[in-house]
């Protein structure tokens, strides 16, 4: 299953001191992502994917959030420097589930 979507940077309340920015996944792809995913889940209840912003492709995980009902994607340091994005830009994201 691959999903793309626009999605604004945030900051991790909880680790605003470490600037973890994620973006969140829209929430009719996060429920069909739980239907797909049937239980399968690794550590915090995180699943595989590949993702692509801009031209950076890496592999990580999504991890579900219950106070957005959706999935949340950190986007790391490296490639909020490669693309130029901060906390409240907006970016095309493409996540590609693994092992589902």
């Amino acid at each position: 299953m691959r999903v793309e979507f626009e999605s604004e940077l945030w900051i991790w309340d909880a680790r605003r001191d470490e600037s973890w920015t994620f973006v969140s996944l829209p929430t009719d792809a996060s429920e069909e992502i739980r239907h797909r995913a049937g239980g399968l889940r690794r550590g915090f209840g995180s699943l595989r994917v590949r993702v692509t912003v801009g031209g950076t492709v890496w592999t990580t995980s999504i991890f579900p959030d219950s106070g957005r009902n959706a999935y949340v994607l950190p986007i790391k340091r490296a490639v909020r420097t490669s693309e130029s994005l901060s906390a409240g830009d907006v970016t095309v994201v493409a996540v590609e589930l693994l092992d589902i």
